[in-house]
């Protein structure tokens, strides 16, 4: 196995962590226990698993002078040689609330000595449930290659073989000599595409005033809520007022938002969160065929806006809006400038972007896929799938979202010192929906 050189916003996510803001995502998964030692009996499998695992032996490693002229800086990913599971999955004592273990752990950084992953097993008081957090590392992998690895150390999936691709030569730190005009040529393009993107984001009219209740100052810690939405729940509201689910999922977290500001007495200040939507931009034959590449739609949420379909209708609005920009397009765009930044840039300027993150949007909504079929592990089925996204510097929430089985699963990550009352924001997303199905009703 090659080493293979991080893509550039890999590379970015890798250069802006610190210890009190961890650049990892997270998921957990929720399994109905067959036996009580169910969870032991998954913590030997993981690992196990693990060790078969190609993606899961790879470190991290810094890339300086000998590495291509564009990699200066950077950093690659390569085989650890003393790779060990056990190093990464642990078996934890029984707990009766795994959302509080989950954000115990979630604010602990990764050991970047090591492959950038971990898995936590965490058996249930009641024995007849356990959990697994996944940690990865995001310059490790997006959600969607988060996902694949995950998938990996789970019971195998009846799925049809995929079609045969084209086998890619491996990448390796040396460009062949052969392939500089191309190198250049590509060279040329970037630099137009970066001043369009560049041009697209300043014509935008990047709006930074923050909302205070979500721009407070960071303490380091972490804490993790769940939220359990019937998915016929949001069709019902998605068919009486059209437009798609994830507008309806987006407008839950509007309407959550303006409940919860106003529990607190902080909806005071007219400000309008900022939402960053992550859009992934990953093509399978790009030269970082599993490195990140997004963009994202940013929009102001509607919480001064006492209507439930009045916000929603305005989300919908701004997505439309926004789909039509493409996702070259606008603030959100500011990401895909992460191709145009030298690999010394990243490591020099990193720390920065992370602390800009606050100027940029107040609050992170990502949906991430999962398979429709039954995922299980040693026979036990997984009842339940809450995703976690990391905190930048200034951050106060994040919202990841997944649809598993006819249920939307929101995971929610916070700042636990600037965001205490977290179970009240959970609390006011499945208010949000009973809300909606009642607006929708003739």
């Amino acid at each position: 196995m090659t080493s293979d050189l991080l893509a550039p916003l890999d590379l970015a996510f890798w250069n802006m962590e610190s210890a009190e803001h961890p650049m990892h995502l997270g998921a957990l998964g929720v399994f109905a226990a067959r036996s009580p030692t169910a969870g032991a009996h998954a913590a030997d499998l993981l690992a196990a698993r693990a060790a078969a695992v190609p993606g899961l032996r790879m470190r991290i490693r810094d890339v300086w002078p000998l590495g291509r002229p564009t990699a200066f800086g950077g950093a690659a990913r390569e085989p650890a040689p003393e790779f060990d599971p056990l190093d990464h999955v642990t078996l934890h004592a029984p707990t009766a609330d795994f959302q509080a273990e989950a954000g115990r752990l979630m604010q602990r950084p990764l050991d970047r000595e090591r492959p950038p992953w971990e898995a936590h097993v965490l058996p249930g008081e009641d024995g007849v449930s356990f959990a697994v957090l996944f940690k990865f590392h995001h310059a490790l992998a997006d959600g969607l290659r988060a996902l694949a690895l995950a998938a990996a150390v789970l019971d195998p999936l009846d799925l049809p073989a995929p079609r045969p691709r084209p086998a890619e030569p491996p990448r390796g730190l040396l460009p062949d000599v052969r392939e500089l005009p191309r190198l250049v040529r590509g060279a040329l393009s970037d630099v137009g595409r970066a001043l369009d993107i560049g041009a697209s984001v300043a014509r935008s009219t990047l709006d930074v005033r923050s909302s205070a209740a979500l721009t407070a100052p960071s303490t380091g810690s972490r804490r993790t809520a769940g939220v359990v939405v019937d998915l016929d729940d949001v069709h019902r509201v998605r068919k009486a007022v059209g437009g798609t689910v994830n507008d309806v999922l987006i407008a839950v977290v509007a309407g959550a938002l303006r409940r919860w500001l106003d529990e607190r007495g902080d909806g005071s200040d007219g400000v309008a969160p900022r939402a960053l939507i992550p859009v992934s931009q990953r093509r399978p034959r790009t030269a970082h065929p599993q490195g990140n590449r997004l963009s994202g739609y940013l929009m102001r949420l509607p919480v001064a806006d006492p209507d439930p379909l009045g916000r929603l209708a305005t989300v919908r609005t701004a997505m439309d809006r926004n789909k039509d920009a493409g996702p070259g397009r606008g603030a959100g765009a500011v990401a895909l400038l992460a191709d145009h930044v030298p690999a010394l840039g990243h490591r020099l300027g990193g720390p920065l972007v992370g602390q800009a993150a606050r100027l940029w949007f107040d609050i992170l909504v990502t949906s991430v896929p999962l398979p429709s079929l039954g995922l299980k592990l040693g026979g036990n089925p997984v009842t339940a799938v809450y995703p976690y996204a990391p905190l930048a510097r200034g951050q106060s929430l994040a919202v990841a979202i997944s649809t598993y089985r006819g249920q939307v699963h929101y995971g929610l990550v916070a700042d636990a010192g600037a965001v205490p009352d977290l179970d009240r924001f959970a609390r006011a997303l499945s208010e949000e929906v009973e809300t909606l199905i009642t607006a929708c009703e003739p």
